[in-house]
């Protein structure tokens, strides 16, 4: 269990510095194509090799060309990562395009798309959904004059 404990934290410091290195450390302006964030990065449990999934925001082409530019910058992450972290070994490192959050987005653009039918639709059965509202209010009103 401490061994994943271990991994678990070299993960996070690795995450943390390559979000630093993404700020103000890689020069490489085809990273600067699109706004670059870290989402996670997964270790192998010898600490060798680490998968850093990057979310890229922009257009396709942005998104290529940025993960060129992660693709050619990989030597020097690795050797900031060595020389920061001051570990024995430091793990070799792959990027790798996240989807998620634009998956997630793609997902949220559906659901809004689909409310704003349903509420066109809506206003243009105008009585429809209004109608069962005023059987409910006569029901109230006769509920009241028995009383």
């Amino acid at each position: 269990m401490a061994q994943s404990r271990r991994v678990e934290r070299v993960a996070a410091l690795i995450r943390r510095e390559v979000s630093e290195l993404l700020m103000s450390g890689i020069k490489d302006e085809r990273v600067q194509h699109g706004l670059v964030s870290v989402t996670s990065v997964e270790v192998a449990g010898d600490l060798q090799h680490c998968k850093i999934f990057v979310s890229i925001f922009g257009s396709a082409e942005d998104r290529e060309v940025a993960m060129a530019g992660l693709q050619a910058a990989s030597v020097y992450v690795k050797g900031e990562l060595g020389r920061r972290l001051k570990m024995r070994r430091t793990p070799e490192v792959a990027f790798v395009l996240d989807r998620g959050l634009e998956k997630g987005n793609t997902v949220l653009g559906l659901l809004q798309r689909l409310e704003t039918e349903r509420r066109e639709r809506g206003a243009d059965e105008g009585g429809g959904e209004e109608g069962p509202a005023d059987p409910a209010g006569d029901t109230d009103s006769d509920s009241e004059t028995e009383a």
